[in-house]
């Protein structure tokens, strides 16, 4: 079964053996606010607060608050696509060309 916004935050903390107090901390929001994130249905979390969040657990919002079937890694995916098409030529070229240095090394 796929799991809720709430489950995957939940499941991201405990996989980085975090407590709701440490999580809180690290994000800058309450402890009741993240309880609430993990144990309410809907959720309403705010923009800002849901990206501290997903810093504070090494992930992305896209992730936390993904389709049921999103991954993980396609979710960082999408987040990293997002950024790539706001930057300027130049930087897409740089990007570019390091990809396929990587590729060439790896091939």
């Amino acid at each position: 079964m796929a799991e809720k916004f709430g489950e995957r935050i939940r499941t991201k903390r405990k996989e980085a053996g975090l407590t709701l107090d440490q999580l809180a901390e690290a994000s800058g929001c309450s402890k009741s606010y993240i309880w609430e994130l993990e144990n309410k249905n809907p959720p309403r979390p705010s923009a800002d607060k849901l990206a501290s969040i997903a810093k504070a657990l090494g992930t992305t919002s896209d992730y936390l608050l993904a389709l049921d079937t999103e991954t993980e890694a396609s979710a960082t995916d999408k987040a990293f696509f997002r950024k790539y098409q706001s930057m300027d030529d130049v930087t897409k070229d740089t990007i570019r060309q390091m990809l396929d240095v990587i590729a060439k090394r790896n091939g």
